[in-house]
């Protein structure tokens, strides 16, 4: 086992409830911003966000990816994923390649057809509607093509030749961030998918579910999934290695604060679940709950963690920056080192 980067994963949930920290939209960005330089100083990889829309979580990722652009210097910076079927492929490639020149080249984004959202047919409302024949899932990629080949420099439209001076031809997007196309990661919730994801020269991003079960271990289905996207990338010729994570959910309890957060958890998040999700079966990894050496042990049992280049932990953002620090300190002093990171 070799786990070369770890980072935190947030889904950036704010509610007005007792017991959250995260209460509007703006503690919510506040907090991400704060709790990413936390990460930097506690020596952490990476600090990636998850996108939603019409919910009380973070969505448009831009402007919050450029704010921690401009207040850290080392750290991965990304999403876990960008919902393609609401992005205009031209403005979000504008959008990208400004907040990774911020950054200094750090921004690790996530695309991929999304997750089922709270509000029915949603991109619609967004402007986006598949076109005749066309998923839902098919229009997803087709904008993803377009975004990639609009960072990559292509033209992507005609020149006025009475503005530029009789310049004709196709006009590339600016700005342009050289290197930010080999940094795209493809969100895969099934082999099927990876495999795609490899063919079209991707990263690949795997999280906590798979929408698929065949009846083994989740960990061990998505180690297949893994290994199925890296030979389904040397069969494709592609010159670099690709880079893989997975996500996690690691809570390990070293205070009475943790135990009475999630004592409880962990005596019954100790096993797999499988359950109906878009329409058909999916199998949802475990949580790893308890004491840090217990976590430890589990962790060396998990393929698909031993087989991935990055892991990312998920966080329960509402809890606040001080408590989020506090776990990610446990994870990073006495988890991951014994699971070979920066050995």
């Amino acid at each position: 086992m070799d786990v070369k980067r770890i980072g935190f994963l947030s889904f950036g949930h704010y509610q007005p409830i007792p017991g959250s920290v995260s209460r509007t939209a703006a503690d919510a960005l506040h907090q991400a911003i704060d709790l990413a330089v936390a990460a930097e100083e506690l020596g952490a990889d990476g600090a990636f966000f998850r996108v939603h829309h019409f919910a009380p979580q973070l969505a448009s990722p831009f402007p919050l990816l450029a704010a921690i652009g401009a207040r850290t210097s080392r750290i991965e910076i990304g999403t876990a994923v960008i919902d393609m079927r609401y992005e205009n492929p031209l403005y979000m490639a504008e959008d990208a390649a400004a907040a990774d020149l911020i950054s200094g080249g750090r921004l690790q984004l996530g695309v991929s057809r999304g997750s089922p959202e709270t509000a029915l047919r949603g991109s619609e409302s967004f402007g986006y509607v598949p076109a005749e024949g066309e998923t839902d899932a098919d229009m997803a990629r087709r904008h993803t093509e377009l975004f990639r080949a609009a960072i990559a420099g292509a033209g992507v439209a005609e020149a006025n030749p009475a503005m530029t001076g009789g310049q004709r031809g196709a006009l590339a997007i600016e700005p342009q961030s050289p290197g930010l196309g080999d940094r795209i990661w493809w969100g895969a919730g099934t082999r099927a998918t990876a495999v795609w994801a490899a063919e079209q020269g991707m990263n690949l991003m795997s999280s906590t579910l798979l929408t698929e079960d065949t009846g083994v271990p989740f960990s061990d289905l998505q180690a297949e999934q893994l290994q199925q996207y890296r030979d389904a990338w040397a069969a494709a010729g592609w010159e670099r290695e690709p880079r893989v994570s997975v996500s996690r959910s690691i809570l390990p309890i070293t205070t009475d604060l943790d135990r009475r957060y999630f004592g409880a958890s962990a005596l019954t998040e100790r096993h797999d679940q499988v359950g109906h999700l878009d329409g058909g079966l999916a199998r949802f990894g475990k949580s790893y709950v308890g004491e840090p050496e217990r976590i430890v042990e589990e962790l060396r049992h998990d393929a698909a963690v031993a087989d991935a280049d990055t892991l990312l932990v998920t966080v329960p953002n509402q809890l606040g920056v001080e408590y989020n620090a506090h776990l990610l300190e446990t994870i990073v002093t006495r988890i991951a080192p014994e699971l070979g990171w920066r050995d």
